[in-house]
């Protein structure tokens, strides 16, 4: 069984011939598009949050996975638009989400 990291790792290495790189934003590790935008980072607690724009089936999709919240960065009930967090239960689709968030517009 693979850890969160491990699973983040391989999530960039499989987006990587999509111009994909693996970085960080806000010293957590982060994949970033071609022109350098985040569009998925690793939280702490091993979950991984995504930019899957709202009203779109994946968004939708991610949020029915058990677990799944929108992100809250502070923990102060202010969320993110558009950005959707997925626990390391559900990491067997972060590629697939990585995708949807990497095609969405910024």
């Amino acid at each position: 069984m693979m850890s969160p990291d491990e699973h983040f790792q391989q999530v960039g290495a499989e987006l990587a011939d999509l111009g994909v790189r693996i970085s960080t934003m806000m010293g957590r590790p982060a994949l970033k598009d071609q022109a350098g935008k985040v569009f998925a980072s690793l939280q702490r607690d091993g979950a991984m949050v995504f930019r899957l724009v709202r009203d779109t089936p994946e968004y939708e999709d991610a949020l029915e996975l058990d677990g799944a919240s929108l992100f809250d960065p502070m923990g102060q009930g202010k969320v993110v638009k558009d950005w959707v967090v997925v626990p390391p239960s559900a990491s067997e689709r972060w590629t697939d989400l990585a995708e949807a968030a990497l095609s969405r517009p910024r």
